[in-house]
């Protein structure tokens, strides 16, 4: 389709330091900006308007957690009980009670599958929403330019830009970096190019690998026998988005005016693409500055104490409140890693873990999320899609050099995932997993239905396609929606 195609101009271009400088910019995270994509093609109708897609890297144990199996046998069965819900014939984990008692607002599916038991892989597959590999795959921690575009790639390409000049798709707290200091695929632009890639939030300093959870209430270390040296010294640092001290708006419109005479000069002597991409990236720059909501979705670690006290104040909890934020500013779609990489990675003392240090801060900042966004009668407009790269394998073992107690393996076969808001039918399952929460037993869903899931609830036309530097066609829709699940 002619009009979804790339822009000729790369986005991506390094922000002049001098000039910001004259614009009195505060900012620690406004190099990092980049302009809107170009254009005016109208917004396709569909219930949602934004996507908040939750990816608990590690994954997530559906024995655990949504898909509990008491009646299996010792050694499958785990040591949680399976508690009602204010739906009648749903249960999920006794220790994430307050979800439970929103469950008329959620749904979940408990048939995902997947081909494949590798950390690596399995982000690529759920990041991306295709679960066959692209040609000259690896499956290691290296990004290239021939992977398949991410989910939120894909959907900042398919729907028109906001006016407030925010990234249409962006992630945060962080990038998933693997504790080797490789950087996993599958969240970046790929094949449709890294113009395409969505802006990272990277307020989540990576630290220490060795420390996973939500700090500063909720840290623990990665190998309970073998716990670092050194503290979890890591501060949440949100994007400062303010003018520097002694800077006001009337100051600023006047080097705004000093500067236009610049660029005249400046623009006669180089026209090219690169101080074109800068002039647009300053604009968002300025736009950023005077939009005090925008303003306002970063600024999370000093939201007053009743919101802190509801999200909790902890990496969890504030990056749950920018994601709410950010889609009431108007992003298209905003995906948030609760945990640095493989956080949830639970191969041994899995059950203190999950009870003590994972649940807790999940269930209270989700639910406030839920919360929040039917107060403000954006729920029906935000799509909420939790998941992480796999399940967990229905045996438990005990990997006794690093750990106390059991905990499971890593398990493609069948995972959970959770879904709320955006037209998604509250009170509902779909699909089942076998007896053992081994493999799905009726409804069997592919990461291709559940990116499909998300375009459909976005309103992105199944028949839009896209271009690769090589002008071949590919079609967004790998799969179809969730049937049911809306």
């Amino acid at each position: 389709m002619s009009e979804f195609h790339h822009p000729k101009l790369p986005r991506r271009v390094a922000i002049q330091a001098g000039a910001l400088g004259m614009l009195g910019l505060g900012s620690n995270h406004i190099q990092a900006l980049r302009a809107a994509t170009a254009g005016g093609r109208p917004r396709p109708a569909g219930s949602a308007k934004s996507c908040i897609y939750i990816f608990l890297s590690g994954g997530l144990s559906q024995h655990e957690s949504f898909d509990l199996k008491p009646n299996a046998p010792e050694g499958i069965r785990g040591e949680f009980s399976p508690a009602s819900t204010s739906t009648p014939g749903i249960q999920i984990c006794e220790h994430l009670p307050k979800l439970a008692e929103r469950s008329h607002l959620w749904s979940l599916v408990r048939s995902l599958t997947h081909p494949t038991n590798s950390h690596t892989v399995g982000h690529f597959y759920m990041l991306t929403g295709r679960s066959v590999n692209p040609p000259g795959f690896r499956g290691d921690r290296m990004p290239r330019a021939t992977d398949w575009p991410s989910i939120a790639s894909v959907v900042g390409y398919s729907l028109p830009p906001q006016a407030n000049n925010l990234p249409p798709a962006i992630v945060l707290p962080e990038r998933l970096v693997h504790w080797s200091g490789g950087v996993i695929p599958g969240n970046y632009g790929g094949l449709m190019g890294s113009d395409r890639d969505p802006f990272f939030v990277e307020a989540s300093p990576y630290g220490n690998p060795m420390w996973r959870g939500a700090y500063p209430e909720y840290t623990f270390p990665n190998q309970g026998k073998k716990p670092p040296k050194i503290p979890d010294e890591r501060v949440y640092q949100a994007p400062n988005l303010k003018l520097a001290d002694g800077m006001d708006f009337t100051r600023l419109n006047q080097r705004l005016n000093v500067l236009k005479s610049i660029d005249v000069q400046r623009r006669d002597l180089d026209r090219s693409a690169e101080v074109q991409g800068y002039d647009a990236q300053r604009q968002q720059a300025v736009s950023l500055l005077r939009d005090p909501k925008v303003r306002r979705a970063f600024d999370v670690t000093h939201a007053d104490a009743k919101t802190q006290e509801r999200y909790g104040a902890n990496s969890f909890g504030w990056s749950l409140l920018m994601a709410h934020r950010l889609v009431e500013a108007g992003v298209n779609l905003v995906q948030v890693n609760l945990g640095n990489n493989e956080t949830w990675d639970t191969h041994g003392d899995a059950f203190p873990r999950l009870r003590d240090k994972l649940f807790p801060p999940t269930d209270r900042a989700l639910s406030a999320l839920l919360d929040d966004l039917q107060a403000s009668g954006l729920l029906d407009e935000t799509l909420i899609v939790m998941a992480g790269e796999f399940g967990r394998t229905p045996q438990l073992s005990t990997l006794g050099a690093s750990f106390e107690g059991p905990g499971r393996g890593h398990w493609g076969a069948v995972q959970s995932v959770f879904f709320a808001g955006g037209g998604v039918r509250g009170g509902n399952v779909i699909g089942s997993s076998d007896q053992d929460g081994a493999y799905p037993a009726t409804s069997p869903q592919k990461p291709e239905n559940m990116a499909a899931t998300i375009y459909h609830a976005l309103g992105i036309p199944p028949s839009l396609a896209w271009h690769d530097s090589e002008r071949r066609t590919h079609d967004v829709y790998q799969g179809v929606p969730i049937e049911g699940l809306m």
